[in-house]
């Protein structure tokens, strides 16, 4: 048998999310519900309205339906509830910003300065985190210990990033 194409395989991103989240925001339309939610409180029909306006046909029990299931997930959760006239309506809301773009493709390129300095310099910060987190990860029974230290170095750099990001003050969070 000879070989006709070999090719390495370097990795470039990690992705942290779990096998339930993942399988939370599957369909499209539970991630547009995600998108939806984002900086807003709105009820079962006001979200079937929003995905109507972006071109998804769903019924109002499809739409509880996924809703209930992103609510197990824990990526949106019930802000308030209302009665009027006897019946009861809930508002929804989410602390989780989903970003849904596709990459350029000379991402890499055009970028590729940027990640290395940027890389060198969050060497030196996730150093200084895992020793922070270092005893805390030791007492931790899990398979593969390198990988979990890695998910939660990413997880705290992460939500460290979303903090700055979602300062109102802060530059980058504000609109041009």
């Amino acid at each position: 048998m000879s070989t006709l194409l070999e090719k390495p395989i370097k990795i470039n991103r990690m992705v942290t999310t779990s096998i339930e989240l993942a399988r939370a925001i599957e369909a499209p339309s539970r991630a547009k519900m995600l998108k939806i939610l984002y900086h807003q409180q709105l009820s079962a029909e006001q979200i079937l309205d929003e995905l109507k306006n972006m071109g998804y046909t769903k019924a109002l029990t499809t739409v509880r339906h996924h809703l209930d299931i992103l609510k197990e997930s824990g990526l949106i959760e019930i802000v308030k509830i209302q009665e009027a006239r006897g019946a009861i309506t809930k508002f929804y809301g989410t602390s989780t910003k989903l970003l849904d773009f596709e990459i350029p493709e000379d991402f890499d390129s055009k970028y590729s300065s940027v990640i290395k300095t940027t890389s060198d310099k969050i060497e030196k910060l996730l150093k200084n985190i895992n020793q922070k987190t270092e005893t805390k990860i030791k007492n931790k029974k899990t398979v593969d210990r390198d990988s979990y230290t890695q998910y939660l170095l990413l997880e705290i750099v992460n939500r460290a990033i979303t903090q700055v990001l979602e300062n109102e003050n802060h530059p980058i969070s504000k609109p041009k």
